[in-house]
């Protein structure tokens, strides 16, 4: 994930970074800008269509189709960000219950085998379901010191899960922890389940092809038409026009593209593997 300083109006305006869609539009923008040239060149030089021509009223077309393109590009942008603010949100509360569960933990056990344990197996799972969300193979070495087996071929936050809450059932059973402690700990010990249910929604469950085609064949002939208007009161200067309109609508769909699923590797993604290092080093703290 990108960090930057929002006030320095300087690098955002004349710096490119790798992930900008400047860069990854730039090959389409020119071949949009040689389409509207064509199209410039045959209505002004060979065709030689006159003011009168009905050609020239496809521009109040745009000006009404623009209008609901602007509202569907809005709703597209939002919706692709409330996925990703609600990732964040969820791995913010498996940030926060792990800590709470830590300090818990800490305060009821006395037994330093005991704090050991889920000093390794509260961080494990951040880390195991960071790597479930990005598809990466889970390595043994994430068990180090940890009794603790995986089977690759089920799932893996659910594993670490159901080990956490069989150790913490052990310690009641063996009576190092009273029924009240149990009870307290029992909010902390679900959520991490309900988190991994929340990240796993938002990545099974795409935008709908449907929607997302739309908007991309929408954007496509609205602005493949733009020069046939527009040449008469632009000239030869409707091929910067329409390069920037295009570079406006086709960005607004990239970065919603990007956002919509969160936990990838893209640059503006979740650093789920960041949150997950600052839950290990807070709950080595803590036990």
């Amino acid at each position: 994930m990108i960090q930057y300083n929002p006030k320095d109006w300087l690098t955002f305006i004349f710096r490119f970074h790798e992930s900008d869609t400047f860069r990854q539009l730039m090959p389409m923008m020119l071949l949009i800008g040689a389409y509207a040239g064509g199209i410039a060149y045959l209505e002004l030089e060979y065709w030689k269509l006159a003011d009168s021509s009905h050609v020239k009223n496809l521009s109040l077309i745009h000006t009404t189709v623009g209008f609901v393109l602007s509202l569907l590009l809005a709703y597209r942008t939002n919706t692709a960000y409330d996925r990703w603010w609600e990732g964040r949100k969820a791995w913010g509360a498996l940030v926060n219950n792990s800590r709470n569960l830590a300090i818990k933990f800490s305060a009821f056990l006395s037994d330093d085998a005991d704090k050991q344990f889920f000093q390794k197996i509260i961080p494990t799972y951040a880390d195991v379901l960071s790597k479930h969300l990005m598809n990466v193979e889970v390595s043994q070495m994430l068990f180090e010191g940890l009794d603790l087996e995986i089977d690759h071929h089920e799932h893996h936050p659910n594993q670490i899960a159901q080990r956490l809450f069989q150790k913490t059932n052990a310690l009641y059973t063996a009576g190092k922890l009273t029924g009240e402690q149990f009870f307290i700990l029992n909010d902390e010990l679900k959520s991490f389940t309900e988190v991994c249910g929340v990240c796993e929604r938002i990545k099974n469950t795409p935008i709908p092809y449907s929607y997302s085609a739309f908007i991309k064949k929408f954007i496509f002939f609205y602005v493949m038409t733009l020069p046939f208007g527009f040449v008469f009161s632009l000239g030869y200067y409707v091929i910067p026009v329409v390069v920037f309109i295009f570079y406006v609508l086709a960005s607004l769909e990239l970065i919603a593209e990007e956002i919509e699923d969160p936990f990838g590797t893209d640059t503006n993604d979740l650093p789920t593997p960041k949150l997950a290092a600052n839950i290990k080093k807070h709950v080595e703290e803590l036990l």
